[in-house]
């Protein structure tokens, strides 16, 4: 797919995993951002170890690359407990989330990334371990087969998903606290790079952490990710310490401009500048002339350019606005200006 070559995009790629795990801060304190979150999950974390009790289930939702890994990781280094992560695609059978509970111990903490693709009749395993910690489980087959009730220990599932929507109401209604993940300040963004930096011992000066901050998209990852490519570029063509002029040309290379924006994103505004001329267009109808899948355009590319202003949803469809005409020096029609 074309967002997992993007170099922007909250989407972890192939390869990162080491250096994120390396990056990640361990506790609440460390943790950059989301303050809302985290003076949330402080008083419920609190809690929790003051009753003996396991914290309650938890569902982080919002765009990728925001930390919703790295936050849950955390919240099992406070509680103090052992950390089992997973993926919705990555168990296919009923049987597979049945033998993954069972293993678990009690105030252990489950994490399942995307769990929005969990299938249907995997995910009414969870209903009853969820909310009564418990899995039915069917012995037998046909006239003879019968169910058993097999007990749990009292763990905690914390769910990550980009799409909450897809969410079916029944697990949705089972997660005791919702939080949706924000898009970080450039403050906050310069504040992870600068620490990013001395774990990786890479000099990196005041003026280029606030560069590569304003280009970051809000994302965390995507900071992580030109700091790296920076790095390189320093190393190769200047003297290894990463300055404003390395990194302003670092992502010149990278064709990340002065907003954050790559060609895909301009190539999506301009689409609708000039092939539709500015008049509203549906997602289906915009995909099919991108060459992208609908849902990588509503999960990957919207949400920072209808944050930062550049596109705008209507009820007959997406327009481009006049900060996006203004960006890419492209005449407003007539009856829009």
């Amino acid at each position: 797919m074309a967002e997992k070559r993007r170099i922007v995009t909250g989407d972890r790629q192939v390869q990162e995993s080491s250096y994120e795990n390396q990056l990640r801060p361990q506790t609440l304190n460390e943790y950059i951002g989301q303050e809302k979150a985290k003076e949330k999950l402080q008083v419920t974390i609190a809690a929790a170890k003051q009753r003996g009790e396991a914290l309650d289930h938890l569902l982080f939702y919002g765009p990728p690359g925001l930390g919703k890994t790295t936050l849950a990781g955390i919240i099992a280094h406070e509680m103090g407990v052992n950390f089992r992560v997973t993926s919705g695609p990555a168990i296919e059978k009923p049987g597979e989330m049945a033998a993954i509970l069972n293993s678990l111990q009690t105030g252990d903490i489950l994490f399942v990334d995307e769990i929005h693709r969990l299938a249907r009749q995997v995910e009414e395993v969870l209903y009853p371990a969820m909310e009564d910690y418990a899995i039915d489980i069917l012995i037998g087959k046909g006239a003879t087969s019968r169910s058993i009730r097999l007990n749990l220990p009292h763990f905690t599932l914390i769910g990550a998903t980009t799409r909450a929507g897809m969410l079916t109401a029944p697990l949705r209604d089972r997660f005791g606290v919702l939080q949706r993940m924000e898009f970080y300040t450039q403050a906050e963004l310069k504040q992870i790079l600068l620490r990013s930096a001395k774990v990786l011992d890479v000099v990196l000066d005041d003026q280029a952490a606030a560069e590569l901050a304003a280009r970051s998209r809000g994302t965390p990852r995507l900071a992580n990710r030109l700091l790296k490519r920076a790095r390189d570029f320093a190393q190769v063509r200047y003297d290894g310490d990463v300055t404003l002029e390395a990194a302003q040309a670092a992502l010149s290379l990278l064709d990340v401009d002065e907003k954050g924006l790559d060609s895909t994103d301009r190539r999506l505004l301009s689409t609708m500048m000039t092939v539709f001329g500015g008049s509203p267009v549906g997602l289906e109808t915009l995909a099919a002339s991108l060459g992208e899948d609908s849902g990588t355009i509503e999960d990957v590319y919207e949400p920072y350019l209808l944050k930062e202003g550049y596109l705008s949803r209507t009820p007959r469809g997406r327009i481009p606005t006049r900060k996006a005409y203004e960006h890419l020096h492209i005449p407003m029609p007539a009856d829009e200006s």
